[in-house]
């Protein structure tokens, strides 16, 4: 397949128009949101929604995210919306917020994972709305990478995966937040975070009044697990390379991994830590060292993850070490996807 790679700052009329008509036909166009690039189809069209899983090479029972630029859209898309969905909606549409309601009959088994919930979310970049606009309907976009891979924060990430794959590829550069949104689910009694992110847990009990987080998010799921949302079944983020994550006292965490580095003499080396850190690392040969930024600064740590972890995968590391993070406020987001890169591969020292 050819792809048309297009870049773009802002909506351009023409281009957004030539992107929205694919979306009408039933073809892929990549776009950027204000959290990851999303791979976008028409959510309604069954046939579409089966092309993002095969463009990824994504599990069919993994629920995709349907993408609206107004509220009229959602009425649409599900059966009702609960008071704590208005109250929700009221404080984060748009923005990096995804919630799960009871499906209508018109979104397909599709491009809901065969659940009778679907995950809607009103983005917040101007390219994605404008698209969203055109288009006439929601689009189902999940992140727009090859599936287990890194999520696309830039405009190179996603033609390195997705070149040849779909129909065309908006280019708008960097990403603001590089961390994909909060999926909160409103079906039940009690809201439930079943994917955290840049909204966190303490930001919504500031105006909810109750709200819990799934058990399962830092742990593995078994087999036989059915995702209610994107993210919480299979492998993903993950680079290439095996990847070992170090959780403890920050002292005992390099000294550990120095001791890792001794062991593996003789294997290319990555290791992920921040800019306090170091120090610890860089007089080591032949190591690749990428720092995530000031562990005061959790949004740019966040928002450096998926590219450190690609950046790691073009340097052909043979091993990644990595530090844990503090599960506070956003780093819960952070630890829940550096988790999953490390297939739960977390040691205690």
């Amino acid at each position: 397949m050819l792809t048309t790679i297009i870049r773009m700052d802002e909506p351009e009329d023409e281009r957004i128009e030539e992107a929205a008509e694919i979306i009408k036909n039933g073809g892929l166009v990549a776009f950027p949101t204000e959290t990851v690039y999303g791979l976008g189809a028409n959510g309604l069209n069954a046939d579409a929604a089966m092309k993002i899983y095969s463009a990824k090479g994504r599990p069919s029972d993994n629920p995709l995210i349907i993408h609206i630029s107004n509220l009229d859209m959602l009425e649409d898309l599900v059966k009702e919306v609960p008071k704590v969905a208005k109250k929700l909606i009221e404080e984060f549409w748009p923005g990096p917020m995804t919630l799960i309601f009871k499906k209508s009959d018109i979104v397909p088994s599709q491009t809901t994972g065969g659940l009778d919930t679907v995950a809607v979310r009103f983005p917040k970049h101007p390219i994605a709305q404008a698209l969203i606009e055109k288009a006439g309907v929601g689009i189902a976009a999940p992140s727009a990478n090859l599936s287990g891979r890194p999520s696309p924060t830039c405009g190179f990430h996603v033609i390195e995966d997705m070149n040849g794959r779909i129909d065309m590829i908006i280019d708008g550069g960097k990403i603001e937040m590089g961390l994909e949104s909060t999926i909160i689910d409103v079906t039940g009694e009690v809201p439930t975070i079943l994917r955290p992110g840049f909204i966190t847990q303490e930001m919504l009990e500031d105006i909810l009044d109750e709200v819990k987080t799934d058990g399962g998010l830092l742990k593995k799921p078994d087999k036989d697990f059915r995702p209610k949302a994107p993210g919480m079944k299979y492998r993903h983020y993950a680079p290439k390379a095996e990847f070992i994550m170090f959780r403890g006292e920050s002292k005992k965490v390099e000294e550990r991994i120095l001791s890792e580095v001794q062991k593996n003499l003789g294997k290319k080396i990555g290791i992920m830590t921040v800019d306090e850190h170091m120090n610890y690392f860089e007089n080591l040969e032949d190591v690749e060292l990428i720092s995530l930024g000031s562990i005061s600064d959790e949004k740019k740590i966040a928002s450096n993850i998926f590219d450190a972890l690609r950046r790691f995968d073009s340097m052909d590391v043979e091993i990644i070490f990595g530090e844990a993070f503090s599960q506070e406020n956003i780093g819960f987001a952070i630890m829940n996807r550096l988790t999953k890169a490390a297939g739960y591969n977390i040691i205690d020292v």
